[in-house]
């Protein structure tokens, strides 16, 4: 939370706009021959295939999407990243490409701006995508960052929100709830700051819950994972905005209904002891926290035998015929119609 006061400062206006682009740039490396130009022209050229292409984007607001007093900088950059090719691998395709494009006030000095791309980078040679371009422009409150992720997967290999039928099984990758309680600790601890500025953020006992929040990881390893298992997902999407919302967006999208079972649920003991502490239900931090960035899918029952004794994998319930609903069934046995409750940019409550 505290940040060095006498660092360097270099002001943007002294490289201009593409002065700036070239120099946080310079460093990133071409990962895929299907880039044959970068960043430098007017236009990324991307080679053609017989391939699909995947184009997704995400756009995070200073105030709505991220808190610059406990989000270091370096960690936006990567957490930006991850939150595009995580809707990538939920096509079940793998990621190549992307495009940044940020806007900021004239409070943010040259060195803000390294660290942020340093984040984006160490997220690119991470997952071995190629940043192409984007833009750079002025703002006259906050950081507005733009990212965009292309991908590429076989016709018959993209897994839609839409292909989920009953008796199918409802399958989540990780662990659920981490994100929003590490989001939940720091808060605390941004309140204890601001009421005294010399208390240091007591995080010890967080660390798996701060690292959830502050640097996620896409689960690139699923598509090639259940590409080994001989599976392919009959529906599947990412939890970027709480389970009970994506499990009713691919309901919705299959016409179909669904059982997911409270018992079921994979909870970290570190959520489940914070949960206790905050006196927060774990069930409910589970179906509506978000930022999990798990991906959350839908396979035949036939394929059960092939992913049961995966530890990457849990089975949380099941599909069933529309006209069923769509229902949580508790540890009591009483089923409760799933709401979606996670996170709403536009909802008041947020601002």
């Amino acid at each position: 939370m505290l940040e060095d006061k006498n660092r360097q400062r270099t002001s943007l206006a002294e490289l201009g706009e593409f002065g700036l682009i070239e120099h946080l740039t310079e460093n990133f490396k071409i990962h895929h021959s299907t880039t044959e130009k970068g960043i430098g022209d007017d236009c990324a050229v991307l080679s053609s295939s017989d391939k699909q292409t995947l184009v997704t984007t995400d756009l995070l607001i200073e105030g709505v999407h991220f808190d610059l007093s406990y989000m270091p900088l370096k960690h936006l950059g990567y957490k930006s990243v991850m939150v595009n090719l995580s809707d990538v691998y939920a096509m079940n395709a793998e990621a190549e490409q992307i495009t940044v494009s940020i806007a900021v006030s004239n409070r943010f000095p040259l060195e803000a701006i390294e660290e942020l791309y340093a984040g984006i980078q160490l997220a690119c040679e991470t997952y071995k995508v190629d940043l192409i371009g984007g833009d750079t422009t002025s703002s006259t409150k906050g950081m507005l960052i733009s990212i965009t992720a292309i991908g590429k997967a076989n016709k018959d290999e993209v897994v839609y929100r839409n292909g989920a039928k009953p008796t199918d099984l409802i399958v989540v990758t990780g662990d659920l709830g981490a994100a929003y309680l590490g989001l939940q600790v720091l808060e605390r601890e941004k309140q204890v700051f601001k009421v005294n500025p010399q208390n240091q953020p007591d995080l010890e006992g967080y660390s798996y819950l701060i690292e959830r929040q502050l640097k996620p990881e896409a689960r690139k390893d699923i598509p090639r994972l259940l590409k080994d298992l001989e599976v392919k997902p009959t529906a599947m999407i990412d939890i970027s905005d709480g389970l009970s919302s994506e499990i009713i967006h691919i309901c919705k999208q299959s016409k179909v209904g669904c059982n997911i079972y409270e018992e079921k649920f994979p909870l970290d003991p570190q959520v489940i002891s914070t949960c206790e502490e905050f006196n927060i239900d774990s069930t409910m931090v589970a179906l509506s926290g978000g930022e999990d960035y798990e991906l959350l899918f839908t396979i035949s029952i036939n394929d059960f035998e092939k992913i049961k004794a995966n530890p990457n994998l849990t089975v949380i319930g099941h599909i069933t015929e529309e006209n069923q609903g769509m229902n949580l069934v508790t540890r009591a046995n009483q089923s409760i119609k799933l709401k979606a409750q996670g996170w709403n940019s536009f909802n008041e409550e947020n601002d």
